[in-house]
């Protein structure tokens, strides 16, 4: 095998498949990029066995073949030589020579034959959809997934898409966000399946605002074929990930059906003061207080091992008055995410979940904390 390729090109690839490389696996072969090059492009493949990663760049091939040589080790060198055009050669027992300018590397490789042989996900009616739109929904709705791995089918997105709609939703039990989006799919398109953390992760960092995702399904995995964003690009993206098994709960029946109070807020103002008031929290005192009064929302944390803090911030609120406590670090995360200037929190009473919406197809359910 034999290829030149731009410096530019070859890190922007290994940038793209190393992130799923494990320092500390007990098979070597996965801390390897597969190397394959063929007429006029370089695939560049990565995989932990349950999240694959292939990169295609162009490169100027003048003999084709396949090898698999260190990742990491690869893209340390590649990132400190100084020409702008890398020239790559391996023989026949996996020895790679990489030339560029004066700089002469040569590094071991293992044969490609070892390299996990590369799932395939053949759908008869893919999904298309724009990137920046999975990339929007995934912020929205991530931060809600469960760590604990009892709850295996918690630690992920569940995605559906049915009835021209693409929704996502995550939680964790004790809170609830959900993302709902209008799209436009093939007929009779019915796939509800789950996402594993580690490849939510992965599409946020590579999903980007132009160009769109070619989503494939079967049984146990999904395939992303991102699209370039512009035509003069000849890179493309292809992550295959196992899904999560089991079925995601019933989280239709955790959002309230009304609200008694329907109070707007400004984003950034309530972001602000919450991270504010919640550096006196403690162990003991882990929640926050929120008054809701005549035009006003009192927000107040009171440690008896740490200390007291208290902010208002100005409402429109005309109602009975009301306090709930909440963990402040689950309301801070979808202010954190959201776009929108204004924020309704809606209540029910003391004991009912608060649920935070936007003025669009998102919202988000949080369970209240019993005040001492």
């Amino acid at each position: 095998m034999k290829f030149k390729i731009a410096k530019d090109k070859i890190l922007d690839g290994l940038q793209v498949v190393q992130n799923v490389v494990s320092t500390r696996t007990t098979l070597p072969i996965l801390s390897n990029v597969l190397v394959r090059a063929s007429s006029g492009a370089v695939q560049l493949t990565t995989t932990d066995l349950d999240v694959t990663i292939r990169c295609e760049v162009e490169a100027e091939v003048s003999k084709t073949g396949a090898t698999t040589l260190p990742a990491r080790r690869l893209f340390s060198i590649a990132k400190e030589l100084p020409a702008a055009e890398i020239e790559v050669e391996v023989d026949e027992k996996n020895a790679a020579t990489i030339r560029c300018g004066a700089a002469f590397f040569k590094i071991l490789g293992l044969p490609e034959e070892e390299f996990p042989s590369l799932p395939k996900v053949e759908s008869a009616k893919p999904i298309h959809a724009e990137q920046a739109l999975l990339r929007a929904m995934m912020r929205k709705t991530s931060y809600a997934m469960s760590t604990d791995e009892t709850r295996y089918q918690l630690n992920g997105i569940l995605m559906s898409f049915k009835d021209d709609k693409i929704t996502a939703v995550a939680t964790d039990g004790r809170r609830l966000a959900l993302c709902e989006h209008d799209a436009e799919l093939p007929r009779g398109t019915n796939a509800d399946f789950i996402l594993s953390a580690k490849t939510v992760t992965e599409l946020q960092r590579l999903l980007v605002d132009g160009g769109t995702a070619q989503i494939s399904i079967s049984e146990n995995q999904a395939a992303f074929l991102l699209q370039p964003a512009s035509k003069d690009s000849k890179r493309t993206i292809s992550i295959v990930a196992k899904l999560i098994e089991g079925n995601f709960p019933n989280y239709r029946q955790v959002i309230p059906s009304e609200a008694k109070e329907r109070i707007k807020l400004e984003r950034e103002a309530l972001l602000a003061a919450l991270h504010r008031v919640s550096l006196l929290t403690s162990e003991k005192s882990s929640s926050v207080r929120l008054q809701f009064a005549k035009n006003n929302l009192n927000i107040s944390v009171n440690s008896p091992d740490v200390g007291e803090a208290r902010e208002t911030i100005p409402t429109e609120f005309k109602g009975k008055e009301l306090m709930v406590a909440f963990n402040p670090q689950y309301l801070m995360d979808p202010l954190r995410n959201l776009d929108a200037d204004e924020v309704f929190f809606e209540l029910v009473d003391e004991l009912s979940p608060g649920v935070i919406k936007v003025n669009e197809p998102f919202l988000y359910v949080v369970m209240p904390m019993r005040m001492n």
